[in-house]
């Protein structure tokens, strides 16, 4: 069995594929795609993550709704936290475990997720390193079996679904790269639904970045011939499943059933085929910042829950009935809210799985000798990964891909105007323009424009010729009072009103912080 999931060659019958038919339309378009063949129209309906259908598919059951006042908060928190990110992690790492705990905002979860594998240090470190190898030809060898296994990954998300799309294509430039970058370890078909699932929040290089560090510090030696270190790793699973949970320990063991039997995919996918989508993303918020242990604590949990008490034996008596249970998991225990709680509960922590490290590998060298591969010690989350390489603070800088300049009115003299008025400061109203109707007809309303200026010129020409009633003493006064309604007496909604270029008046003047107005 070993031998068959070496390198890219695991069985068709353990991967999703869906068939699809030779057919007229074009390939890029999303006609005649997969989904469409299997029942989805092109009217079809996504969940939040991108999903048409499938296992992983949106449901209220299993995912924890995050009320968006709380989301907004949160945003402004990892934004901070991005800004400065070699001091949090250096000084305060507690406080940024806590965050990824609780979930990374989606919006800024692709940024994040980058910052604490280490994959932004090493892009700027290497600038020029993916466009070089994404312009060379790759070894036949691996090309082809990279494009038999594209169609495979996820192929009910919107971002895989169209043969030859878009997301097929730069899953096949971040694999292809990476057998160019370490042509020792070439290609794994546990590598595809990694870099899928770091494409579908980050752009072709940064995913291929991702998948390095995931690779060689997170995972190192998984995906390397002969896969000594799943092997290695599963030995470490059991013997902490004998302390988790004796009765699933013993089950296993009575019925032979060998770890590499049910965990294989579990940990060189990192559970991104197994779970919920919702509990997905909160695994590799917390596997991406912790290391490895949470990919053994939610193996673990899993376990335990399904094979943890002698009523829940009773149902596999067998070594098949067994294997078939841990196939096909209940999914009340993969549900977001229950995984990371207990995952979040279990008393597993980086030096129990490094102390059984060196156990399993002590044992391993008595039975086989030594590892025929020699893959780098592995980093245990991202302050490991931070203060074992060294890096700079330029390396850390956010270099946005999008800056929208908004031009000011050449009219404008100030951007705001205070205003003295019962001791505050008030913003003095944005002008609007109205242009007139080139094509206005005679019935139309005259431009506001227009009757401004007829009013003001009404106003001054009262101005300087006042009513016999209103001259003497007390014409400075009501010339006042009627110049104050004038200027602070105007509708307050011309500065709220909406600019030429679509903002408020207070986001237009820059005043109107959306991070703080919301979290507010």
């Amino acid at each position: 069995m070993m031998a068959q999931q070496e390198n890219g060659r695991l069985s068709s019958e353990d991967t999703v594929s869906v068939m699809t038919l030779g057919s007229q339309f074009d390939e890029e378009s999303s006609f005649g795609s997969d989904s469409e063949i299997n029942g989805f129209t092109s009217s079809r309906q996504t969940d939040k993550y991108g999903f048409i259908g499938g296992a992983q598919k949106y449901s209220t059951e299993s995912a924890q709704e995050v009320p968006l006042e709380v989301l907004r908060h949160r945003e402004a928190k990892w934004l901070d936290m991005l800004n400065h990110w070699d001091k949090w992690i250096s000084k305060r790492f507690k406080k940024v475990r806590l965050r990824c705990q609780k979930g990374i905002p989606p919006s800024l979860r692709g940024r994040a997720w980058l910052y604490l594998s280490g994959g932004k240090v090493k892009r700027e470190q290497n600038s020029g390193k993916f466009k070089e190898l994404d312009s060379m030809d790759g070894d036949p060898k691996w090309v082809d079996v990279i494009e038999r296994d594209l169609h495979r990954q996820f192929p009910f998300h919107e971002m895989f679904v169209s043969r030859g799309g878009h997301g097929q294509q730069d899953l096949f430039r971040v694999l292809k790269a990476y057998t160019l970058y370490r042509p020792d370890e070439g290609y794994c078909q546990a590598q595809a639904p990694i870099a899928a699932v770091l494409l579908m929040h980050m752009p072709a290089e940064d995913a291929f970045w991702g998948l390095v560090q995931i690779c060689e510090k997170y995972l190192p030696g998984y995906y390397s011939a002969g896969l000594e270190a799943i092997q290695l790793d599963g030995e470490i699973l059991n013997a902490l499943l004998k302390r988790v949970s004796p009765p699933a320990y013993r089950h296993l063991e009575k019925h032979k059933i060998e770890p590499i039997l049910y965990m294989t995919e579990w940990f060189m996918c990192a559970f991104s085929r197994t779970l919920p989508w919702s509990s997905v993303l909160r695994v590799w918020d917390m596997f991406l910042c912790d290391g490895v242990k949470i990919i053994f604590r939610v193996g673990l949990v899993l376990l335990k829950s399904m094979l943890g008490s002698r009523e829940k034996l009773k149902a596999c008596p067998g070594q098949y009935e067994t294997m078939e249970l841990l196939r096909a998991l209940e999914p009340h225990y993969m549900q977001e809210g229950f995984l990371v709680h207990q995952v979040l509960e279990l008393p597993i922590s980086s030096r129990d799985v490094e102390r059984e490290h060196r156990v399993q590998l002590k044992r391993w060298r008595k039975i086989h000798g030594e590892l025929s591969y020699k893959s780098p010690p592995r980093m245990h989350g991202a302050h490991a990964i931070m203060s074992a390489e060294p890096h700079t603070r330029q390396d850390l800088r956010q270099k946005p891909t999008i800056i929208v300049q908004y031009p000011l009115p050449s009219d404008t003299q100030s951007e705001f105007a205070r205003v003295k008025k019962r001791s505050t400061i008030r913003k003095a109203p944005n002008p609007t323009v109205d242009i007139p109707n080139p094509y206005a007809l005679s019935a139309d309303p005259k431009p506001a424009a227009l009757n401004n200026q007829t009013q003001e010129t009404a106003s001054s020409n009262q101005s300087n010729h006042p009513p016999p009633s209103l001259q003497g003493p007390t014409n400075g006064g009501g010339a006042g009072g009627r110049g104050a309604r004038g200027r602070d007496g105007e509708p307050t909604s011309q500065g709220d009103a909406e600019d030429p270029g679509g903002q408020s008046g207070a986001e237009a003047s820059g005043g109107g912080d959306p991070w703080r107005s919301r979290s507010d």
